[in-house]
């Protein structure tokens, strides 16, 4: 990591996760360190826990922020 906060990701994990120079990744903190999410990635773990809420007799958008905000610690 460089003085400014910069990091570098070798390029065996740029090349496998599709990542060119300046590409975009997301930053989760987690209680077990930071998770790296490609945006392709991020969108797909949205969208499984879409479905997974979709699913349930109380599909509405204040149900689900409840229990998203439940899942996430909140």
């Amino acid at each position: 990591m460089t003085p400014n906060g910069r990091m570098s990701l070798p390029i065996g994990i740029r090349k496998r996760l599709g990542l060119e120079a300046g590409g975009a990744v997301l930053v989760e903190e987690t209680a077990d360190g930071v998770v790296l999410r490609t945006v392709g990635q991020a969108v797909a773990k949205a969208q499984a826990i879409a479905k997974r809420y979709a699913q349930q007799p109380d599909a509405s958008v204040d149900a689900f922020l409840a229990a998203r905000r439940e899942d996430s610690g909140e």
